[in-house]
């Protein structure tokens, strides 16, 4: 991977733009350093930790710590996401939206306003909220009458312009920049974290030398846990499933066309971090409501605990959670009927299987299987840092969805400096 960004730098074009991607996110941290008015972080960042269990603690640790801060990048890109996720799985559902995916790049154009569209409006829902947990915890320097008022204003707009200028800072670099825009705005952000996590594995280190054998124990044992999970991640990113394919000899003019072997590859982790990202929404929400509600009724306090971030009944639900979506996830995106058909067209066969139902069932059998160990390396990676928690009693807080991000980002980045590097390798040969 180094050495790719190695030959990278030393095309002039692919320089230009690595150091546009680069500006782009400086000015990104930057922004996630300005506070916004009326709000008081010091006591802000005792209510927001992501080791609160609720989606306020995901949203800090995407946004790298701006959310906590309150600053003007606080919401991130997670509005743009979410809103990606919901036209994406409408797109299914509603026969619009499908036609237009099917209209090549003008199709593609107007699902992209939708989504733009979208996600102003939950950046406006989550900004909303988020105003009212702050004033039910005394964060806010005013709360009532016009001054009040004035407050609420500008925090929302302000939270609100903010996800929509890193929604726009993302779109450039897909432009001018070396592409994926969003998903390395959610690297930078993550990956700026890494400093916390770092002082909390030295506290970890102080405390097993003093004499904290429980410490003194896991330190080790955690530093090859941790590798051999960035391992697993990036084996299981790129492994995949290959079905030999033959296509028949078929005549075309005078030509004969055809006969030649290949496979198709299906992953073995198909949805990504997406179920992952689902899970989390859904199992937050107790948390969630604590935090907007400022919940004190003894008996809603009991049953809302009961998801707390490091309880049993969270880990298990999430798991479960993140299972359901993996398949259903898959479901939407695969469809085996569709694959065999298509093979059948092509007059490709797979050796062994007649085309038609019985290739179809085949396809369908592998993909099922694939799924369940896609979804069972997730929960292992989700619920790492939970473990963690529980044994050193602070979790550090670059593990499970965040190691996906950063592994996954970072492959995929990779994957397209390669890419521009072939195109301009061949140019030649194209002219």
């Amino acid at each position: 991977m180094l050495q790719t960004f190695k030959n990278a730098w030393k095309i002039e074009d692919l320089r230009k733009k690595i150091i546009f991607t680069a500006i782009v996110l400086v000015i990104y941290r930057l922004g996630a350093a300005i506070a916004v008015p009326f709000i008081q972080p010091e006591a802000l960042k005792a209510m927001i930790s992501a080791d609160n269990g609720n989606m306020l603690g995901y949203l800090n640790l995407v946004s790298g710590g701006a959310f906590a801060n309150a600053t003007l990048f606080a919401l991130g890109v997670i509005p743009y996401i979410n809103s990606s996720i919901i036209i994406t799985l409408l797109t299914v559902a509603i026969p619009y939206l499908e036609n237009l995916s099917k209209e090549g790049e003008e199709g593609r154009r107007k699902i992209a306003r939708i989504t733009r569209y979208v996600a102003v409006g939950i950046a406006f829902i989550i900004s909303i909220g988020y105003y009212f947990t702050l004033r039910n915890y005394g964060t806010l320097m005013y709360t009532k009458g016009l001054e009040g008022f004035f407050a609420a204003v500008v925090i929302i707009v302000t939270f609100v312009a903010g996800s929509l200028l890193l929604m726009w800072m993302g779109e450039q670099i897909d432009k001018k920049g070396i592409g994926n825009g969003v998903s390395l705005i959610i690297f930078t952000g993550i990956v700026s974290r890494f400093p916390q996590s770092v002082s909390t594995f030295v506290d970890m280190v102080k405390r097993g030398i003093d004499g904290e054998v429980i410490n003194f124990v896991l330190v080790p044992v955690f530093v090859i846990f941790a590798v051999a999970v960035v391992a697993f991640a990036v084996v299981l990113n790129n492994a995949e499933r290959r079905i030999p394919v033959q296509y028949a000899k078929r005549v075309v003019g005078r030509k004969m066309m055809g006969g030649q072997s290949t496979y198709l590859p299906i992953k073995v982790n198909m949805s990504g971090v997406m179920p992952i990202i689902f899970a989390s929404a859904l199992v937050s929400i107790p948390g969630t409501i604590r935090a907007f509600f400022n919940v004190t009724s003894e008996v809603w306090v009991k049953i809302l605990n009961v998801f707390n971030y490091n309880g049993f009944v969270y880990a298990v639900v999430y798991a479960v959670l993140i299972v359901v979506f993996n398949y259903f996830y898959v479901t939407m995106q695969y469809n085996p009927v569709e694959i065999a058909n298509n093979l059948r067209t092509n007059n490709g066969v797979i050796p062994g299987f007649r085309p038609g139902k019985q290739t179809q069932d085949f396809i369908a059998k592998v993909i099922s299987k694939l799924t369940f160990i896609g979804a069972l390396f997730l929960v292992v990676v989700a619920i790492l840092p939970i473990i963690t928690g529980n044994l050193t009693g602070k979790a550090i807080q670059l593990g499970g969805t965040s190691i996906l991000i950063v592994v996954g980002v970072a492959l995929e980045t990779a994957q397209v400096l390669e890419s521009q590097m072939v195109m301009r390798h061949h140019k030649g040969f194209l002219e």
